[in-house]
């Protein structure tokens, strides 16, 4: 399905305000028909990548063979989703592609498949290679227009170690991301690179444009005073076991006022823990409560660290609240790509307002996807909106 509210391209080398960009999405089952019609939505003489989110429903191997084909030599990245984020809205098990045309966008990507290995010396190699080929293409000074995006494996375990590191490298240059999903199993996520899908890897994106953009992350959680310490954790397997020195589902059961029957993925999105970091609280949401009464977490956890207890205020006010900030900046954005965490979404549904979030979204301009974590500047955090808006030329500045 074509999003006819983006602008066509123009024939001529001159790039209307408004055209750089296309969004398509399809909710064809089939991968073949489903990449033909992206592709025919998509394609043109400057089309210079493609970036897509789609269910981790389709046959993938069969999707990877049908996108090259359909998109021939055209280099292409994305990830499977816990949901995705389309024109309409909040979608599930569709594809949704953005084009990127050249004129505007000089576009550089990298597969990592070693996450465990990749140290400082690696991702300073990596972003040089991926700094260098943009800067060949001569669209704009580096430093003041380019940002990263990333996508990982969302089963992974490797997050906090791989963004930190790449972050060191990245230096000044922002960076956001998220974490493949698979429609809420916690089985396989996959990133995509050079024709194939990965798991147990990541996807470095570096976009360079004279357009004005800003990477943002917000949440609609605030700090309430109770607070639990960590006093046995295992960090390798994300898994706390003790609380306050009691086990841990028993801990935070007696915190949200509920029985260690009763915990599960809406009361987790309801009631999550954070850790404090200067002035500024990060999420660390419960995946799942285990047998022997620990939890295991969507982030890494270590013994000693002070979680506070959370509550949420309007998620939709916060975001529309975000949206207001990023405009009164930026003027009105031509794409806001968001990395929407799947717990949020688990939260939109519970509380009866999908629609009013679709609607939310859809007028905005957002694209993207639900997420088994979020990226930003370096930093592993879950439950919340993190994303780029990208401004039409002449209107505000960057970052």
């Amino acid at each position: 399905m074509l999003d006819t509210s983006i602008a066509d391209l123009p024939s001529s080398d001159a790039i209307q305000e408004g055209a750089a960009l296309r969004i398509v999405y399809s909710e064809r089952r089939d991968p073949c028909a489903a990449a033909e019609e992206l592709a025919a939505g998509l394609c043109h003489a400057e089309l210079g990548f493609v970036l897509f989110f789609c269910s981790a429903e389709y046959p993938l191997e069969a999707l990877g063979g049908a996108l090259i084909q359909s998109f021939d030599e055209v280099p292409i990245s994305g990830c499977t989703t816990a949901g995705e984020i389309t024109p309409q809205g909040y979608s599930r098990g569709c594809i949704v592609a953005i084009g990127f045309d050249r004129r505007r966008f000089a576009i550089s990507r990298a597969l990592v498949t070693d996450l465990t290995g990749f140290d400082l010396l690696r991702a300073q190699r990596l972003t040089e290679e991926l700094l260098e080929d943009c800067r060949r293409q001569a669209l704009a000074p580096i430093g003041d227009h380019s940002f990263a995006l990333t996508l990982l494996d969302g089963l992974s375990s490797c997050e906090e170690q791989v963004l930190a590191t790449l972050d060191a490298a990245l230096g000044s240059i922002p960076s956001f991301g998220g974490s493949a999903g698979d429609d809420n199993r916690l089985a396989h996520t996959h990133v995509f690179h050079q024709g194939r899908f990965h798991s147990q890897a990541a996807v470095v994106v570096v976009v360079n444009t004279p357009q004005p953009f800003e990477v943002f992350t917000t949440h609609h959680l605030r700090p309430r005073s109770e607070k639990l310490v960590v006093t046995q954790a295992d960090r390798e397997r994300r898994r706390v076991v003790e609380l306050n020195a009691l086990p841990a589902a028993e801990a935070y059961a007696a915190l949200v006022g509920r029985s260690v029957d009763e915990l599960d993925e809406q009361v987790f999105a309801r009631f999550p823990l954070a850790v404090r970091i200067g002035e500024s609280h990060y999420v660390r949401s419960i995946q799942r409560v285990n047998e022997d009464g620990s939890l295991t977490f969507y982030c890494a956890v270590e013994n000693g660290i002070v979680l506070t207890a959370m509550q949420p205020v309007s998620i939709l006010d916060d975001l529309s609240c975000t949206f207001d900030r990023l405009e009164a900046k930026l003027g009105a954005p031509e794409l806001i790509i968001g990395c929407d965490c799947f717990l949020r979404r688990l939260e939109i549904e519970a509380l009866g307002q999908l629609d009013a979030a679709s609607r939310l979204l859809r007028e905005r301009g957002v694209i993207g996807f639900n997420t088994y974590g979020e990226q930003h500047h370096g930093m592993h955090i879950n439950q919340t909106f993190t994303g780029v808006v990208i401004g039409h030329v002449g209107n505000g500045r960057n970052r």
